[in-house]
């Protein structure tokens, strides 16, 4: 079992910047990617940003040249570096595991960008 606790949403106006953390405890070995996801009222589930064991970053296009991730191996921890922030950023992010063939989800937390 894997456990993910998010930290480090908020308010914030149009421009702004905001940083995620996710940290990962448990069953931790065998991990080979993590990722955010974000889901705004009314709409599906979306991959933001998701990192590999190797370091390999992928995007959606919405948030590139805007937003970073990178994780800190010793520390078990995957960050989001969120700037220029929009309104359309507004949603409940969602911290991801992948190991082997199960997927982990943190409890979510609220980002929100509004004037």
């Amino acid at each position: 079992q894997v456990t993910l606790v998010e930290s480090g949403g908020g308010s914030v106006q149009p421009g702004g910047s905001l940083r995620l953390s996710c940290a990962a405890s448990g069953s931790i070995f065998g991990i080979y990617a993590m990722g955010w996801y974000r889901q705004a009222p009314g709409k599906q589930r979306e991959l933001v940003a998701v990192v590999n064991s190797g370091g390999t970053t992928s995007y959606a296009n919405s948030v590139k040249g805007r937003f970073t991730i990178s994780r800190d191996n010793a520390k078990n921890t995957v960050y989001l570096q969120m700037n220029s922030l929009k309104p359309e950023d507004t949603a409940v992010y969602y911290c991801n595991a992948a190991k082997y063939s199960n997927a982990y989800w943190g409890q979510g937390t609220q980002v929100t960008v509004s004037p």
